[in-house]
This record gives structure tokens, sequence and C-alpha cells, in this order.
């Protein structure tokens, strides 16, 4: 009688019906199996048992005895051990699973970059790049932001990170050494001015003059700055329109200013050395602990005199001192009791000396007019301005080379030019030829830390002149070198 087949499946595959050719094909399995198994109990007791002291009957004992007998005890693992089995062994320690480092995710701001050009006010600039005015107003409050974002000038930037608005942070270039830092903390602002990480590097020059000295600075690659502060720093003892001579040479050591690994403008001059027919000057700076810096020669004495000889960049003397001069407008004979240097209109003009401004006004010969009252009974004249410096007046004082007006040709001129007078006890004299009164040297209290910077600067200059004359350099330009900082 044919069962019927169970209809519940243990291994989720439909049972397939197979062919029965004969008997013996349908007992092999049968026989297989019975075969098998002694076979696999013996290759397991030769695998793990003790075979020196094991022999035939022992063998054949196991054999059939099989089912009940346990396997000898052994260091390995049996793959037939049961969690029973005398080889069962203690389950492995578990390893707790490893927690994956926290994934931060830095949030990303838009960043906008507010350019000032005439006429705009941030209130709307922010307002046209859809910017908060609440954070701009908190932001504005700060006391180290105050003034930085009430003075704004054509082409200053801002750059600003926002959040759809509402403002993270704000940073502007004040200077190229200072920059303002605006940051949001949680529902607060802060601002503080940092300084920018400036570099100063150090330049040795070599120039020698076969036309002028500008010519000389063009033809070795010195900026117009560098060669100003040059005929600033001795013009004093040379005069550089008159006193120049072809041969005259100069050695320079200046500094410049690097940002972000890139040059950004020449700095100031360290040292310097100028040979004028033959005579030689030499000037080092010296930083005061004030943070003001003057130059000073080797044994300390400043080379700047207690007045300029011409407190104007001028392009040249239109009229020279002259008690018998023909006046070119009056056609008379009048006497000419200062210099005038021609130069353009607009041409800064600068204080002479340290003194106080005794008269501000415009008078009907000079024009629009400046008197400086100095010590020593000296007073300086400087007449035909365009316009005076705004913010001053009578009774302000002022530094030697601060700037007072402007050159122009208000007055009784024929040409925009400074008419400059030097008054010594009332009386006039020739500025240009006058004694005048040398500066203060280094202070005793300041003379060893003078001399204790100012050495090494005046050594790297030697050594720098005399690889120079070694070389036998015979124009301007042609070598460089870096120097120690």
């Amino acid at each position: 009688m044919r069962r019927r087949s169970s209809p519940i499946r243990h291994d989720y595959i439909a049972e397939v019906q197979r062919p029965r050719d004969s008997d013996d094909g349908a007992r092999l399995p049968w026989f297989a199996a019975g075969v098998g198994l002694p076979v696999m109990l013996v290759a397991a007791f030769l695998f793990y048992g003790d075979s020196s002291s094991a022999d035939a009957d022992d063998i054949a004992t196991d054999i059939g005895n099989a089912s009940t007998t346990k396997l000898p005890s052994t260091s390995a693992v049996s793959p037939f051990a049961t969690p029973n089995d005398d080889l069962a062994t203690a389950a492995p320690t578990p390893v707790p699973p490893v927690e994956p480092d926290p994934v931060i995710i830095e949030p990303r701001y838009e960043e906008t970059t507010l350019t000032i050009a005439r006429g705009d006010t941030l209130d709307q600039l922010f307002r046209k790049h859809s910017l908060s005015i609440a954070d701009l107003l908190r932001i504005a409050a700060l006391d180290a932001a105050k003034q930085p974002l009430k003075v704004l000038r054509p082409g200053d930037a801002l750059t600003i990170t926002h959040d759809a608005g509402a403002i993270q942070s704000l940073t502007r270039h004040l200077s190229l050494f200072e920059t303002l830092q605006v940051t949001r903390e949680d529902d607060a602002f802060t601002a503080e001015v940092i300084d920018r990480p400036v570099e100063y590097r150090r330049v040795v020059r070599h120039g020698r003059i076969n036309t002028s000295l500008f010519e000389a600075a063009k033809d070795m690659g010195l900026s117009d700055r560098v060669v100003m502060n040059v005929a600033g720093i001795f013009a004093w003892d040379i005069d550089f329109v008159y006193d120049i001579r072809v041969g005259d040479e100069f050695f320079v050591m200046y500094e410049e200013i690097w940002l972000d690994d890139e040059k950004v403008e020449d700095g100031e001059i360290v040292a310097a050395e100028f040979v004028n027919q033959g005579d030689s000057y030499q000037a080092v700076r010296y930083i005061m602990p004030d943070g003001r810096s003057d130059y000073f020669d080797a044994s300390g004495r400043s080379v700047r005199k207690a007045f300029l000889r011409a407190p104007v960049d001028f392009k040249r003397i239109s009229s020279q001192f002259n008690p018998n001069r023909r006046h070119p407008v009056l056609n008379t004979i009048r006497a000419h009791r200062g210099v005038d240097y021609a130069a353009a209109t607009g041409t800064p003009i600068m204080a002479a000396g340290d003194g106080k401004i005794i008269t501000r006004e415009r008078q009907r010969g000079y024009g629009k007019v400046v008197i400086l009252q100095h010590g020593g009974n000296i007073t300086t004249l400087y007449a035909h301005m365009s316009n005076f410096r705004k913010g001053q007046k009578v009774g302000s004082k002022v530094r030697q080379g601060q700037v007072i007006g402007y050159v122009g040709a208000t007055g009784l001129v024929t040409g925009a030019h400074l008419h400059y007078e030097y008054r010594l006890n009332g009386v006039h004299r020739n500025p240009r030829t006058v004694p005048l009164p040398q500066a203060e040297p280094i202070k005793a209290a300041l003379r060893a830390d003078f001399e204790k910077s100012s050495a090494p600067l005046l050594q790297a200059l030697k050594a720098y002149k005399e690889q120079i004359q070694l070389a036998s350099v015979s124009h301007a330009g042609e070598t460089s070198i870096d120097a120690a900082n």
C-alpha cells in the first residue's frame, strides 16, 4: 500500500519522484551508508588516537562499539565534538564591537564680498545682498568694529560669510598690517583687530650715477619710494639738484614687505651710505622705545638738521633768494627774500621743522599762506598754497615733515610754485645757504642699545661695499644680495 506524500516540506523544495528501475538500485544508498560509517570512524581514530598503545583487537572492539565508545582525550579539537563531550573547549571571550568615529559635518556658509563704491553705505549693501540688518547693527555697536566700519572709502572690501543672510563672520583688511575680524559665537558677536602675518626681508643694492639719481635707481630696479627715501635721508648734507656728480655712488639696505609668500611693497631703509664728490655719508635706522624711528650716523649724531632745506618735492628752483630781483608781475626791482620751488598744483608742502602754526590765512601778495614759529626765534613762511591741510588751525603743533598745505598759484604769481622763506630774529636769510642747527643726537640713556642694534647693520653694509669694490662693478643694478635679518 502506497503512502501518501506528507504535505509538510522541511527543506522548502518540492518532492521529486524518482523512477525505481530495480531493487539493487534502491538498496545501493543503504549499502554505501553501512560501509561508509565504520570507515569514517576508523579514519578519525587513526588521526586522533594514540597509535603506540592500540592493537588490532582494540581497533576491532572500538569499531564494534562505535555507538557507545568515546574517543581518547587530545589537545586538538575533534570535528565530532559536542558541548557534552570531554573535548569541548571554553567559549571565546566576546569582543565588543568597535564604534566608528563620529563624522563631524562642518556647516557650509555662503561667502559674499562687498566692495565699497562712491556713495555706498553698509546699510545699502547689506539690503542689496539680503544680509541681516539686525546683525549689522549689533556688529557696528562693538567697540573694536565701530571706527573701522564707520570710515569706509571707495575700493575698501569686506568679506562676509552668512547662512541665508545671518552673519557668521566679517573680515576687513584695515591696512597691510592689521585686519578686523568679527565672528559669531552662539547668539553674540565678538570683534578684534589682529595682526596680519607680514614678513620683512632685507635686501642690499648698489647704484652708480651716470646721469641722475633717479636714472641710476631705475637701472638697478629700485622703486621710486626707496629712491625718495634715500634722498630724504641725506637731504640735509647733499643737494640732489645741484651737488650730484657723475661717478657718485650709493649703497642702500632696505626692507621688502611680503605677505603670504608674495612681495607687497618696499619698506623702510635700514642703513645707507652715499658717496658724493668723494665725501662719504652714512645713516642707520634706530627705532625709539616709543616706536618712532630716526636716522643717525655711526657715532649717534642725527643725520638730519632741525630744518629741511626744501620742504617740498620740487621739479626745479624757479627763483633764487635775491635782494635785487626784478618782480615778474610788477616789473620793478623788488627783493626776493625766499626761494621759489616749482611743482605741480596739489603737491604736498611739509613743515621745515618742528613748530607751531601762528598764521594761516589768505594775504594779498602771498595768497594762501602759513607761518610756523620754531625754537631759537626762527620762523618759516609758505606761500601761494592752493589749499591748507584739513584739521589744522592757528596754534596747532606740527612736526618736521608733516604736511601743512598744497602747492598752488594763489596771490601775485605767474605759475604754480611754493615760495619759502626762513627768518632768524625777523631777518630774512637764504634758506639754501643758512647754517642749520643740528637735530638732537641719540640720548645718553639709549646709546648702548643704539650701538648694539646699529653695529651689525653697518658691518653688513661695509662687507657688501667691499664685495662690490672687489667685483669692480661699473654700472648700477648688476648685483643684489639678501642681507641677514
